[in-house]
């Protein structure tokens, strides 16, 4: 974890006064952050007008070196109406090109900041009107966000980047402006393999995981992996639909799998399972899904957008309070969202859980909400996809987490919600020990002794 002080962080301390700590109070916050948004339209005007009277870069570097900046627009404001200028922009600027929004979500944990932003108020404070639509599989979750009939979308991280690499259809820019959750997954076996602990026991296995894109997919083919099982010689793997994973379960279908929750702690709810381990213990941190939009949404409806995402910021940094995980368990599982009962989200929210094997267990960070898009995320993620042979030849890893992973825009608008994002968009991290550096991708795809590619 970088040395930043994260406002995510339960143990960062801010003073009484304000969210961000620098202020008497919260009234001198808000003013503070309008003047700023102000500041920065003034300057946007200013540049515009400025770059409209002088269109060749070097006559307007003369002209401002010889006169400087404030006598150039002292003089400019003689002739040209600059206040009423900036007055029309900040009118036009912060107008909704869209109010009313439908935006698709899978009943899982995952979805938390999107599910409880409607309930709670985060997207009517934005002034939205935003319809959260329950969708039965990630397939049709993919298929309506093509088809614009969700105007964004909760979405399995992997997903935007293979929908922009044209992974097994043609390539439609996409974007993941933040991630929803971190951690939030578990190896769940049938409760009767109890005493199959050791995975070298799982040859013949039947798993399940939700899509073909996603992280509880490679999670799971890494942890078999790791463990001398080929997940595509020695095992099955199967998509199912996170609602119809603990039906299969209980069917005898699948043998185990790989899900987000609530469905592990469902299992063990309904007694047909046992949770084997939590995805965090295979990596601490990692992403699991995003809050996601085209590229043509993000660019022609850019306030829209930036509100919708603002509500969502809100909504995580309200989720990653502990104090508050109880009041958002009981707002998201009625049968409009997550249709489970309330003990059972509350166990996953809250981290204090039964295992299925008469064990009670405390991991307050079991699953958690921290929005930043790292950019080496992206770039692991697709190391996987090449690795399992999703994608293949020349990938420039850099350009694409850019373009997918807008950390920029979680940047700025973390920033006006007053959270301190990160100073660098890339990290180093490890999952099962293995240290990854997001600079040398092809270098770690060639480390793994089973692989396709």
């Amino acid at each position: 974890m970088s040395a930043f002080n994260n406002p995510f962080d339960p143990n960062t301390k801010l003073t009484q006064g304000c969210s961000c700590g620098h202020h008497a109070n919260q009234a001198e916050h808000d003013h503070a952050k309008v003047m700023e948004a102000r500041d920065l339209e003034d300057r946007a005007v200013e540049g515009a007008i400025m770059r409209a009277l002088f269109p060749h870069d070097e006559t307007r570097r003369n002209f401002l070196r010889t006169v400087g900046a404030s006598t150039a627009l002292a003089a400019i404001s003689t002739f040209f109406p600059l206040g009423a200028a900036k007055e029309a922009f900040a009118q036009v600027g912060g107008k909704l090109e869209k109010t009313k929004l439908k935006v698709g979500f899978i009943p899982i944990t995952c979805a938390t900041p999107i599910i409880m932003a409607h309930p709670l108020g985060f997207y009517a404070k934005q002034g939205l009107d935003v319809e959260v639509v329950k969708t039965a599989g990630w397939a049709v979750i993919r298929d309506k966000s093509l088809s614009k009939e969700y105007d964004a979308a909760h979405m399995l991280s992997p997903m935007p980047l293979a929908i922009s690499l044209g992974a097994g259809s043609n390539p439609i820019p996409w974007t993941m402006p933040a991630v929803e959750n971190i951690n939030g997954q578990a190896i769940t076996l049938a409760i009767k393999h109890k005493d199959k602990r050791d995975p070298k026991d799982w040859k013949g296995f039947k798993f399940a995981v939700p899509f073909d894109y996603s992280m509880h997919n490679y999670l799971l083919r890494y942890y078999l992996a790791e463990h001398g099982i080929d997940p595509d010689k020695d095992v099955q793997i199967r998509s199912v639909p996170p609602p119809e994973m603990v039906a299969n379960l209980r069917a005898d279908n699948i043998d185990g799998f790989l899900a987000p929750d609530p469905m592990n702690q469902r299992a063990v709810y309904d007694g047909v399972g046992f949770i084997h381990i939590l995805s965090k213990e295979i990596w601490d941190g990692h992403p699991c899904c995003g809050f996601t939009a085209s590229k043509e949404f993000v660019t022609q409806m850019p306030n829209t957008y930036h509100a919708l995402l603002k509500g969502i910021l809100e909504a995580t940094a309200y989720a990653r309070k502990p104090e508050n995980r109880k009041e958002i368990a009981a707002a998201i599982a009625p049968a409009n969202y997550l249709n489970q009962p309330v003990t059972v989200v509350e166990q996953v929210l809250t981290g204090t859980y039964a295992d299925g094997l008469g064990n009670i267990k405390t991991v307050p960070n079991r699953i958690d909400f921290d929005p930043f898009p790292w950019q080496s995320f992206a770039i692991w993620i697709m190391t996987q996809m090449k690795r399992w042979g999703q994608i293949n030849g020349e990938i420039n890893y850099q350009k694409v987490a850019q373009e997918v992973f807008l950390a920029t825009d979680a940047t700025r608008l973390m920033k006006e919600v007053g959270l301190v994002p990160p100073t660098t968009t890339s990290k180093k991290f490890s999952v099962m020990k293995k240290e990854f550096d997001p600079s040398k991708p092809e270098q770690y795809i060639k480390s793994f002794a089973i692989r396709k590619s």
